[in-house]
């Protein structure tokens, strides 16, 4: 099942959105926007950079099974 992204508007006003796994289990959590449009531009923004963003490990623990 596909993830989803998931708009909310928090008690001070700002819309947030979070990106759940198909399962339900919360991905990625947005800060706050003043206007739903700019959270729609947040998830817009997410999407085309998460298709080719690499991974910046800036730890010294190795990953099991992970070629580094």
């Amino acid at each position: 099942m596909a993830g989803t992204f998931v708009i909310t508007q928090d008690t001070s006003g700002e819309y947030r959105f979070v990106l759940t796994a198909g399962n339900g289990e919360v991905l990625a959590s947005s800060g706050g926007y003043k206007q739903k449009g700019a959270a729609m531009n947040g998830i817009d923004a997410l999407r085309l950079t998460a298709v080719d963003a690499v991974v910046d490990d800036r730890t010294d623990v190795p990953v099991p099974g992970h070629a580094d």
